[in-house]
């Protein structure tokens, strides 16, 4: 808890330095961009300039929230037809066709026109100090980092910067990273015209040209961040805000619309009622996601009435209390009308949050390593669908489907809490479990991130793969054996898991007493602080 300013993020030495920024006079959003910078040197596991990004911030000054989308768009020279050419049903989850434009920088830039505060060359200079003098890896990045250097270390240049001894850093080993200190200081002085349009971009078409990929100059130099308004639905008294698509943050909403409707307090944490609920709530919404949600620039997507009352009403109606669903479908909200992620939250001392998310998708994304530069490409390019009757089907300089969503609630107008959940799929349902157990179960911030989480696979994918049945339900070891038995009593599949069930930051002002509570969970390295 702190009067003056609060970070949130998944790695200690991140949060430290968005705290120096706030102590040194920069706005929420200066904070989350040095802490955002820091991250991908310190979790290049989860994010980094070669990614895209969400935010949703307060403005205390105008008493609004504002959103934006950072996410890049497919290449324009490459067309469905390669794909057929070539025997493909699906885009791989790494390599050069995996690759879509990075968004992150110009999100950091367009942010920061309206909202920073201090020299962008400021907010760098920490991250630049951190590559070149290096840092000890944490446990858990530490862990993913050697996964993710066995399904990369065959990419030209992944190894040579991600693999210094020949292998991934082990946790406590100091890591150095002083192309990416080059590729910061460049953008610290010349802007994102480095990244989008000079040395950098220059590097990025060479990278995708000897990989075989089709991202190049052009493509970085035409892509610009989109201001989007976030969308709403009301939540006992309290107002949940997510982005519209691409993202998948809409089926927050209407998870919450369909649990509306339930007393969920009374049937008690982590019984078979709550948890039953949780699974159908989240396979009605994800039918729906995979149907309907796409690049609104490419589809219609009918928002409103996916996020309606009236339409959850009619979703709400297909959960029965003896048995599971085991073949779910979308609805037609028209009918009734009338990836791995980092995820961080700052705050300061004038009222403005920030909520937001950045990743290179798949841990360290398709393992093109920019050369000179010490980044990775992301591969978000794989959430494209290959069917030409899907909404998300691949076409050139659409944006795919994307999974990760910053989320913000409000009540009476007034901020009340950024918060995220990260690791794909998890995401809504990390949400929805996150906001249920601090409105419905009383939690506080941090135990409505501590407490156990379930997790349901098997839904149809915006991707085009088909349901699986009812699919399968994964529950954290601290669900009592008789939940357990209990959802086996109503058809659901049951495993317990130990991971894959996300990981949480979040900031709660609590106006009563005029303090920011942050909390970061023990399922990632990170922490919260303030001042």
């Amino acid at each position: 808890m702190a009067k003056h300013g609060m970070v949130a993020t998944s790695q200690p030495l991140a949060t430290a330095v968005g705290v120096e920024i706030l102590r040194a006079g920069g706005s929420a959003v200066d904070a989350a961009i040095a802490a955002n910078a820091m991250l991908g040197l310190v979790e290049p596991t989860g994010c980094g300039i070669g990614g895209d990004l969400f935010a949703i911030v307060w403005d205390a000054s105008q008493r609004r929230l504002a959103g934006l989308n950072g996410s890049g768009r497919s290449p324009r020279a490459l067309s469905l037809d390669y794909f057929r050419a070539h025997g493909l049903t699906a885009i791989p989850v790494d390599g050069p066709l995996s690759v879509s434009v990075p968004g992150a920088v110009d999100g950091w830039f367009a942010l920061h026109a309206q909202f920073g505060t201090l020299p962008m060359s400021e907010l760098f200079a920490p991250a630049i100090a951190y590559a070149r003098e290096g840092f000890p890896v944490t446990e858990i990045i530490g862990a993913y980092w050697a996964l993710d250097a066995e399904r990369c270390r065959g990419y030209p240049g992944f190894a040579e910067v991600f693999m210094p001894v020949g292998r991934a850093p082990a946790p406590g080993e100091t890591f150095k990273n002083p192309r990416l200190a080059d590729a910061y200081a460049l953008l610290a002085a010349d802007g994102k015209g480095a990244f989008y349009e000079g040395e950098i971009a220059a590097a990025i078409e060479q990278a995708m040209r000897a990989a075989g990929g089709f991202v190049a100059r052009a493509d970085l130099a035409a892509h610009e961040s989109e201001p989007i308004a976030p969308v709403a639905t009301s939540y006992r008294g309290y107002e949940v805000w997510e982005l519209p698509p691409n993202g998948q943050g809409i089926a927050v909403l209407q998870m919450l619309n369909v649990l509306e409707g339930y007393d969920l307090a009374s049937l008690g944490f982590g019984s078979v009622e709550h948890v039953h609920l949780l699974v159908e709530a989240k396979k009605l919404a994800f039918e729906d996601r995979a149907r309907y949600y796409a690049d609104p620039t490419f589809a219609k997507i009918p928002v409103a009435g996916l996020v309606s009352k009236k339409y959850a009403e009619s979703r709400r109606a297909l959960i029965r209390s003896d048995r599971t669903m085991q073949e779910p479908r979308c609805g037609d909200p028209a009918a009734l009308a009338g990836g791995d992620t980092v995820y961080l939250a700052t705050a300061d001392a004038a009222g403005n949050m920030v909520s937001l998310i950045q990743s290179n998708y798949l841990g360290m994304g398709s393992g093109i390593t920019v050369p000179g530069f010490g980044f990775g490409l992301q591969s978000r390019g794989a959430s494209f669908a290959l069917d030409p009757a899907h909404a998300n089907c691949y076409a050139p300089g659409k944006r795919p489907f994307h999974t990760i969503i910053p989320g913000f609630l409000t009540r009476d107008g007034k901020p009340v809490m950024a918060f995220g959940v990260m690791g794909a799929a998890m995401q809504p349902q990390g949400h929805v479990q996150v906001l249920t157990n601090l409105i419905d179960f009383g939690m506080n911030v941090q135990e409505a991130g501590d407490a156990p989480r379930v997790r349901h696979e098997g839904s149809s994918e915006p991707t085009g793969e088909p349901p699986q049945g009812s699919g399968s339900v994964y529950l954290e070891s601290q669900f009592a054996e008789a939940t357990v038995l209990g959802l086996r009593k109503l058809g659901h599949v049951v495993e317990r898991a130990r991971e894959g069930f996300g990981g949480y930051q979040a900031i709660l002002y609590d106006e009563r007493q005029r303090v920011y509570k942050g909390a970061s969970e023990s399922r990632k390295d990170g922490c919260a602080a303030g001042y």
